[in-house]
């Protein structure tokens, strides 16, 4: 059943994915409409006030040979586990929903741009199968299947600017019935699920005419889905732990070639993002995507139903806490930890320092390699700050407010 609120998403495209695995409901501006801002300028601009990180960007370039060296040892050492982990989610989405969702209802993934993009891509795939991981299974094992009725979209989410509402009503006009799912790729210092949580609040009156669409788990439950929730503050994870996500080395060639998004305001339409056309050449996103939903096609291991909390445990709080003392840090937002937001730190922001867990992590080599090539300091403190493998701190560029 296609009713005109849902034709009027189709009109919007979804990167280099297929049509089939998401709609990207973003403005695409060109590239020539937006300032390309050095990275130190920006960092300065940013630190200062003057402006916000979603105002402007820093045009990608091509990864250099090594990263790509890296990435691909990224990928095949976490094929197995990338695939695991979506078969484990999409099994626990399946034992959710498979009693409230349907065609004329599906479940409506929505992925927060960008990192959110591969994870909600590969959720799709898993769900759309109809036979789950063995395609060989009789009908009497429907209980490990976990195919599902689903839908999936990407928007954008800005630290400090919310989710962008006009994107999120859009998809409320279009499935009024429908449970909606928020999907990224890890978790960091839970920053993005506070933002998430208050841009949702305005759904959070059980007399909302979409409390039901957002607040399916329980009134306070924010139905956040990640890869990994070192954090812990997501409803639905497939671990906990920091660990090499293949598609956290690499931005918008992993990610549909799509930038970070920039910030609309409301009354002007949809946050925008600009698509690297020039980057077509170096765009693994598809490609990921076919290699790990093959490999969990192929798994032959029994599916595991996941926990679900109602409620974040802000379980590394007191460990930023101690950081932000430590390095007298009074802005959090200079402290990035994860080894996917350690990563896209170097390459796109200022560091000051990169904190390691361990000095020779295999999961660590690209970071390690990029502060050798950019003589940033290294400091290795061991368990202190577990669950995290890396943290880079961005340097100071101004007084922090």
């Amino acid at each position: 059943m296609t009713t005109p609120n849902i034709q009027k998403l189709d009109k919007y495209g979804s990167g280099s994915y297929l049509a089939s695995d998401v709609t990207v409901l973003l403005d695409i501006v060109d590239k020539d409409a937006v300032a390309d801002v050095p990275v130190s300028q920006k960092e300065a601009l940013i630190q200062s006030g003057q402006r916000h990180y979603s105002d402007m960007l820093t045009l990608e370039q091509a990864p250099s040979a090594m990263h790509e060296q890296l990435y691909a040892q990224a990928l095949e050492q976490g094929t197995n586990r990338t695939a695991t982990d979506i078969a484990n989610l999409a099994h626990t989405l399946h034992h959710t929903f498979e009693q409230t969702v349907s065609t004329e209802r599906p479940l409506v993934l929505v992925s927060l741009v960008r990192a959110g993009l591969p994870i909600g891509v590969l959720l799709q795939r898993a769900l759309s199968d109809r036979k789950g991981s063995d395609n060989e299974r009789s009908d009497a094992d429907a209980d490990s299947d976990y195919s599902l009725p689903s839908v999936h979209y990407g928007i954008s989410i800005i630290r400090d600017r919310g989710l962008d509402p006009i994107a999120l009503q859009m998809i409320l006009d279009a499935y009024p019935d429908s449970p909606i799912v928020f999907v990224d790729g890890w978790t960091g210092k839970g920053a993005i699920y506070q933002e998430l949580a208050r841009s949702l609040e305005v759904f959070s009156d059980p007399s909302h005419p979409n409390f039901a669409n957002i607040f399916h788990q329980g009134k306070d439950a924010i139905p956040l889905l990640t890869l990994a929730d070192p954090a812990g503050v997501a409803w639905l994870a497939a671990s906990e732990e920091d660990w090499l996500i293949p598609s956290g080395l690499l931005n918008s060639t992993v990610s549909g070639l799509i930038s970070r998004s920039l910030y609309t305001e409301p009354q002007s339409g949809l946050h925008r993002s600009v698509f690297y056309d020039n980057l077509v050449e170096a765009d693994h996103s598809l490609a990921f995507i076919d290699h790990i939903d093959t490999a969990r096609r192929a798994l032959t291991i029994p599916l595991k139903r996941l926990p679900t909390f109602t409620q974040p445990r802000y379980q590394t709080a007191d460990l930023i806490d101690e950081l932000a003392i430590t390095y007298q840090i009074s802005n959090r937002n200079r402290i990035k930890p994860t080894i996917a937001e350690a990563t896209r730190a170097i390459l796109r922001r200022d560091p000051e320092r990169i904190l390691l867990a361990t000095a020779d992590h295999p999961d660590t080599v690209l970071l390690r390699h990029l502060c050798d090539e950019r003589n940033i300091n290294i400091s290795v403190l061991d368990d202190k700050i577990l669950p995290y493998q890396a943290i880079t701190l961005i340097k100071q560029r101004s007084k922090d407010s």
